[in-house]
């Protein structure tokens, strides 16, 4: 029963980050490739608030905002560049956030943060827990994608030009997209810092942005739906077959390679063009 609890908790804070990066990339298409910082620094901020027995909503929370805040930063230190070279200032970061981790002896610098507080929920609740959050975070990004502001997204993710010309203010949008999506990230980090109650610079580093990304690319880049299958196969497939474990980044990449070459629409595309398929018959 443990390790079914540990696989379930686990599936859905991927399933947290993974939406997360789709709503910043998907919805919005500002690339992403440090995102795991933003789930590091969540994990940082509830870590040390822990262990300073703030109670586990607020540090949860507050993790929450510290992602957020700095993400909307580098959403502004981002809004002059695009596509390329907004990927290289976000990989940036993510490099930066480790370097600084690394070398703050208040932040256990290599050795991280241990002996953090549980929850007090006991294991079962806050999977329940952890659960019932990606499940709410996934109808806010269905909601979102239906409503004006996704459809907003869009137009931002389209042609940023051609939207400015309609009147859209691409500055408030995308710094929206970085804001929400980072938010969500530090409440992923903060989740897990609470379950593993240890965490290390490594578990935030840039494979596990590239980790984050293929779950977005190869379940459909801007699918809700496809997302959250890609994230729950990426996270079974080193359980199912251990081999992975030991070439996993090597797996992921090449994964990305062959859906952006034979399926740029990912899982949500495939399925998409059996149904209509299986209809015109």
């Amino acid at each position: 029963m443990g390790y079914e609890i540990t696989l379930l908790t686990v599936i859905a804070t991927n399933i947290l980050l993974a939406i997360s990066l789709n709503l910043i990339t998907g919805f919005c298409g500002q690339v992403s490739l440090g995102h795991a910082a933003f789930y590091g620094i969540g994990a940082y901020t509830y870590a040390l608030l822990a262990v300073k027995s703030v109670s586990f909503p607020l540090a949860l929370i507050a993790g929450g905002i510290m992602a957020g805040v700095l993400g909307t930063a580098v959403g502004l230190l981002s809004l002059r560049v695009r596509h390329d070279f907004l990927a290289i200032t976000t990989m940036g970061v993510g490099f930066l956030f480790l370097g600084f981790v690394r070398k703050q002896e208040w932040l256990g610098a290599e050795l991280g943060v241990s002996n953090i507080p549980a929850s007090g929920l006991g294991d079962v609740a806050f999977m329940f827990l952890t659960v019932i959050l990606a499940v709410l975070t996934i109808g806010l990004c269905v909601h979102i994608k239906r409503s004006w502001m996704g459809l907003t997204f869009n137009a931002v993710a389209d042609d940023e030009d051609t939207a400015r010309t309609v009147g859209i203010n691409v500055m408030r949008y995308k710094l929206a997209a970085f804001g929400i999506g980072t938010f969500i990230a530090g409440i992923a980090g903060g989740l897990y810092a609470c379950f593993t109650r240890i965490i290390v610079p490594d578990a935030f580093d840039f494979p596990t942005s590239i980790m984050i990304l293929a779950m977005v690319v190869i379940g459909g880049i801007g699918s809700n739906w496809g997302v959250l299958l890609a994230a729950v196969i990426l996270t079974l497939m080193p359980e199912l077959f251990r081999f992975v474990n030991d070439f996993k980044l090597l797996i992921f990449g090449a994964l990305l390679v062959v859906v952006m070459r034979f399926s740029p629409g990912g899982l949500s595309g495939i399925v998409r063009a059996a149904w209509q398929k299986v209809v015109l018959r």
